[in-house]
């Protein structure tokens, strides 16, 4: 793996973690490529117990995958796993819309408009990473008006089941309709109609893993 550097912090496990889960959503470690904890280890610098441990938490989430033998590697892409994710993911974000709606703000309403215009130069400039990074930011703030830490925990570990799948397909994607929809998602803010947002929210979802999900 490219760019690794040495840990000098505590919580090396932690650490470890967030550096390969991190690797691994970006795709710079590829579905089904070996990962081997004695190299890792001696590429952070670190012993290798809590290179294991990451590993086993990464296992846990579905990331890692042990294979016969002792061997680990990165999960391989699966569709239909992705699919039933993406059910999750735009239920959970209906329902943070759905929280947050009533208490948005014009500032609130001015970050969703300018994330939405960042999406859409990414998309016009086939720019994956930075495209997911806006799509981020803007559901972003329905999450932080919501108020509920337990809904971005449940979206941490469903949203890592989709990532990779986005990354390696949302640049050939035909017929994305996300900018269009942001914009009728902000509209229903705008009109403080909470259960419109959040049905347009779902859809929003559901609309993106069809896509990514068909064969």
């Amino acid at each position: 793996m490219k760019n690794i550097q040495r840990i000098k912090r505590q919580s090396l496990r932690d650490e470890v973690y967030h550096h390969l889960r991190d690797a691994i959503l970006s795709l710079e470690l590829e579905p089904e490529e070996r990962l081997n904890d004695k190299d890792l280890a001696e590429q952070f610098g670190i012993s290798r117990t809590p290179v294991r441990e990451a590993l086993k938490r990464l296992e846990d989430e579905g990331l890692v995958e042990a294979m016969p033998g002792s061997a680990t590697r990165v999960a391989p892409l699966h569709k239909e796993e992705a699919k039933h994710a993406f059910t999750l993911v735009a239920a959970l974000h209906a329902l943070a819309a759905r929280l947050a709606v009533p208490g948005l703000e014009k500032d609130n309403i001015q970050k969703l408009k300018e994330c939405n215009q960042i999406f859409k130069r990414a998309i016009e400039e086939k720019n994956v990473s930075r495209a997911i990074e806006a799509d981020e930011m803007f559901h972003e703030v329905f999450l932080v008006a919501a108020g509920n830490p337990e809904l971005r925990k449940a979206l941490e570990t469903c949203t890592a089941k989709i990532r990779r799948l986005e990354m390696a397909q949302f640049g050939s994607l035909k017929g994305i309709k996300s900018v269009e929809q942001h914009e009728q998602i902000i509209s229903a803010c705008i009109e403080k109609d909470r259960e419109k947002t959040a049905q347009l929210t779902e859809k929003n979802w559901l609309s993106l893993g069809e896509l990514l999900t068909q064969e």
